[in-house]
């Protein structure tokens, strides 16, 4: 196996490289464009434009269903690092465009006079400029007129600010500029005006001959006796090929350029071409929260000093009221989580007390038998006295020796349960039950059956085991 093509030192480099570049990608601000509501076709077809406005640092895929609602959206945006929201809706008399800064506000509300989509601005040029490669960075932003006309002007414009990273002015690189994005503010109609251009620079100070030769189409110079006479005076090239430039859009480059002829410290023309969309917007009011919050600005709402008060005391005693709700609520779980350890630990005793009663409790003290049983303990004594007698002399004892003792015992066992008790069977040869043996000595044993228990001739069960003294 041969050794990788690079060095154990490249390799660092390069992982560091990549970890500065994800520090300073995750620095940058990011916004989810999507729109609410039933907003239509052209709506939706809006939003995607504006979304296409705020490559690559949006999320060009997203998709937001009906059942979302703005706090899934936010939580959502919250690990994603998503600082912005620009939500589009509209309602039965106007569409609607909403800024919010995330986490804690505000949000802007500007009314969408009037707006074009992106296809429509492309049809309606001659030449259009648009390719992939201009979105692989953010746009330029211009914002024009946004003067001293109040406090709620200068926090549009530091909204539309933090929409894009800052820009170094000394380190920037001219090949990330592809787009532009102009904001203009008309403080006599107090609307904004948002426009999207592509952004070309071009050389300036060559004949038209020369800026054809540049370009990868070369003209037509059969008619042409020297290649001079197309540098000189641009034969065979019409007027609309020439683009008027002036001191309004000519610049010197301070490092080159991509494109032919684009030459550091050299004069350049940079051309705008619109590519949309467009839109009108007017501000209509400016809230503190995520969507709700008290109202720092309206265009057409204003209220007095009193109003306002009333508004702010109405709003405190409602917080004070779902507060007061929330620790009620908070009460009773707690008051229900006792209930319900107490039912459970009494529960348990009740089982340990039963469970004790029905095996027997070693550890508590024996309070002594009542006399009803220690009655029935002497006679079960007795009994098993008697039974001895009968089982050593295989005579009945007389009735003064054992008074308490039952005539018959029978075989102890555990309380409760029901006992089977097998059926004689009969003898073969007779009906009739044999004799008993006379003149049995006292040392005689008692007969056997087949089992090896002894038989009891009367009843026909057997007798219990021989108790040892």
């Amino acid at each position: 196996m041969g050794q990788s093509g690079r060095s154990r030192h490249q390799k660092r480099a390069r992982a560091q490289a990549h970890l500065r570049n994800l520090e300073a990608y995750a620095a940058q601000p990011h916004s989810f464009v999507f729109s609410r509501g039933r907003a239509g076709r052209s709506v939706r077809q809006l939003s995607l434009d504006l979304r296409r406005v705020m490559e690559p640092l949006t999320a060009t895929r997203l998709q937001i269903r009906k059942k979302n609602s703005l706090k899934d959206c936010v939580a959502v945006a919250g690990p994603l690092g998503v600082t912005h929201f620009l939500i589009l809706s509209k309602t039965e008399t106007s569409v609607y465009f909403k800024l919010i800064r995330l986490p804690g506000g505000p949000t802007l509300t500007f009314r969408i006079n009037k707006y074009t989509l992106v296809r429509d601005v492309v049809s309606s040029l001659r030449r259009h400029r648009m390719h992939e490669q201009q979105f692989a960075h953010p746009p330029l932003l211009v914002l024009n007129s946004f003067g001293p006309h109040g406090m709620h002007v200068k926090l549009m414009a530091t909204m539309f600010q933090n929409l894009f990273p800052s820009i170094n002015v000394h380190k920037v690189n001219l090949n990330t500029i592809k787009r532009c994005l102009l904001i203009n503010y008309n403080p006599d109609s107090q609307e904004l005006d948002f426009r999207h251009y592509s952004i070309r620079v071009v050389p300036v100070g060559a004949s038209r001959g020369m800026k054809k030769l540049l370009q990868e189409k070369f003209p037509n110079m059969s008619r042409l006796q020297d290649v001079s006479e197309l540098l000189a005076t641009g034969a065979g090239l019409s007027e609309s090929e020439a683009e008027p430039d002036g001191e309004h859009n000519i610049t010197v480059l301070p490092q080159a350029v991509a494109g032919r002829g684009n030459m550091q410290a050299q004069q350049s023309a940079v051309r705008l071409t619109e590519i949309g969309p467009r839109m009108t917007l007017q501000l209509i009011k400016i809230q503190e929260g995520v969507g709700e919050g008290n109202v720092l600005f309206h265009s057409f709402v204003h209220k007095t000093e009193e109003e306002l008060q009333a508004t702010l005391a109405a709003k405190e005693e409602k917080l004070r009221l779902k507060a007061q709700r929330q620790d009620q609520q908070a009460q009773n779980v707690q008051r229900k989580r006792e209930q319900r350890e107490a039912h459970r630990k009494k529960s348990l005793a009740g089982m340990k007390r039963a469970r004790a009663e029905a095996d027997g409790d070693s550890d508590a003290e024996d309070p002594g038998a009542p006399a009803e049983a220690e009655g029935v303990s002497q006679q079960e004594e007795e009994e098993d006295e008697a039974e001895y007698f009968r089982q050593a002399v295989g005579e009945e004892p007389d009735e003064d020796m054992f008074p308490k003792a039952a005539k018959w015992r029978r075989p102890a066992g555990p309380p409760g349960k029901k006992r089977r008790v097998k059926e004689r069977k009969p003898d073969r040869g007779s009906d009739r039950r044999p004799p008993k043996a006379k003149g049995r000595h006292p040392g005689a044993q008692a007969k056997v059956g087949p089992r090896g228990a002894a038989r009891d001739h009367r009843r026909g069960r057997p007798w219990p085991p021989k108790r040892v003294a």
